[in-house]
This record gives structure tokens, sequence and C-alpha cells, in this order.
């Protein structure tokens, strides 16, 4: 797909993927300063206990959610590097312009997309 996307344009798609990752990964880090802030503070009561407990769940799952997404845009960031940014890693075929526009990281086209989320297809990790 490089050869038919222009050099500006991959350019454009490296610098909006490197600077998503550093933004993921302050926030990332700044969730597990959070959870052992929430670690480290004795609750006395029940309550708040509680009240820990369900902020420590919570930061878990934000940080997970944002250690996956920080790992598509690494992964995209490969593809750039190999030279496979903007193909789908599933059948090859280029993924809509607008659709890279829209999610720079995406790994499929839309109808592999479809086939993933219908659970048709398994889902790739790269």
């Amino acid at each position: 797909m490089q050869a038919t996307m222009d050099k500006k344009r991959l350019e454009q798609f490296k610098k909006q993927l490197e600077q998503r990752q550093h933004d993921l990964r302050k926030v990332v880090t700044r969730t597990q300063e959070d959870g052992r802030i929430a670690d480290a503070e004795a609750a006395q009561d029940i309550a708040d206990r509680a009240a820990n407990s369900y902020t420590k769940e919570f930061l878990f799952a934000q940080s997970n959610n944002d250690r996956q997404l920080l790992g598509m845009v690494e992964n995209a960031l490969g593809r750039i590097r190999e030279g496979s940014f903007g193909e789908c890693i599933h059948c090859g075929n280029e993924i809509n312009p607008k659709r890279l526009e829209a999610v720079p990281w995406t790994r499929y086209c839309i109808q592999c997309q479809e086939k993933v989320e219908k659970g048709m297809l398994e889902e790739s990790r790269t």
C-alpha cells in the first residue's frame, strides 16, 4: 500500500500515531501511579475499603484499555516501518483512506472488521 500512499500522507499518519503513542504512555503511567496511591491509602471502615476497591478496579480497567490501544498504535507504527500500513492484516486489501483518517491504528478493512465483530473471524493481536 505504501506505493499508492504518498510519503507526505504516510508521514502525517506516522506523526499522528507517534503523538497518540506519547499521550497513551503518559496516561498509562499516570493511571499506574494512581493505582499505587489507592493501594497505599489505608482504608479504615468498610465504606472506605469498598470505595478504594472500586477505584482500583476502575483504574485497572482504564489502564488495560489504554494499554491495548497503545499496543495497537505501536503495531500500526510497525506496519509503517514494514511498508504494510494501510493494508488489512487479514485479506491484504487496501483500507479505506477515510477509515484510516478516523482510526489510523486500524488493522482491518471494513469487511474484515465486520467479520471480527460478528465472531466470523478471529481477531489477530498484530
